[in-house]
């Protein structure tokens, strides 16, 4: 089984830079996409063979996700059941006969962590919703979780140490995440690959350079660890600021 994760920047923007043709090439049993930023209107986005379901924010061109799948759900829901996180459309989960999947969209702190509040509460929120799921079945979670955890996840981590995406509370909460029953399954494949980066900055030819950060994971419960057979980062493949990352499971 093949899953895809990728936050194309602007679906519509994305479609018109080889988009299609890499979805037509992977082939995956499901493809979640975050930052779609359009809603499903706005544009012609069909692909035979694949239900499609659009969890998009309110605000017009801003955030979203999407999740096509060959395979037909049990059940769809969206967001993470929290009132207080509803209208950004930042998750999706379908409910399949042995796992759940969700993507996810987590929120960016923003400059100066203006955000990092609302962070530490979505955090919060977010765990509880996958622990609640993890104890009916297994649990698969991908997307971009706007977080390097650890210094081998980004380029330059010195300097960076309290920005967004590595500030000591954004860490913090993915360690708990994991402590919960989760498994980084990049990380744990490869340990200690250097130079794996899943989004760079359009700013100073960092994707040339490879100044990139890992900020987009394949999560699994870890009672699924022994069927994950590969976890891919596809740092080849352009159209977004993030590259698409791929999980194989038995």
């Amino acid at each position: 089984m093949k899953l895809i994760s990728w936050n194309v920047n602007g679906l519509r923007a994305c479609l018109g830079k080889g988009f299609s043709e890499f979805f037509e090439e992977m082939q995956a049993d499901f493809f979640c996409l975050q930052e779609t930023k359009m809603q499903p209107e706005q544009a012609d986005v069909t692909f035979p063979g694949y239900s499609m379901y659009w969890n998009s924010a309110e605000k017009k061109g801003y955030s979203g996700t999407a999740i096509f799948t060959k395979r037909e759900p049990l059940s769809v829901s969206y967001d993470i059941g929290d009132p207080s996180h509803v209208g950004e459309g930042r998750s999706i989960t379908l409910e399949m006969e042995d796992f759940y999947l969700v993507t996810v969209y987590t929120p960016n702190s923003q400059r100066d962590l203006v955000r990092i509040q609302y962070r530490m509460e979505w955090e919060d929120a977010f765990r509880r919703y996958l622990m609640e799921l993890d104890a009916k079945k297994p649990v698969i979670v991908c997307g971009d979780m706007n977080v390097a955890h650890r210094p081998i996840d980004l380029k330059n981590p010195k300097p960076n140490i309290g920005n967004a995406g590595y500030s000591y509370e954004e860490r913090g909460k993915f360690s708990e995440l994991l402590a919960s029953g989760f498994v980084d399954t990049f990380r744990t494949l490869h340990p200690e690959e250097t130079g794996a980066y899943t989004w760079w900055s359009y700013m100073g030819n960092a994707r040339t350079n490879n100044t990139g950060w890992r900020i987009d994971y394949f999560l699994t419960s870890q009672r699924l660890l022994p069927r994950v057979k590969e976890s891919k980062i596809h740092a080849e493949v352009l159209g977004s600021d993030h590259c698409p990352i791929e999980l194989i499971l038995e």
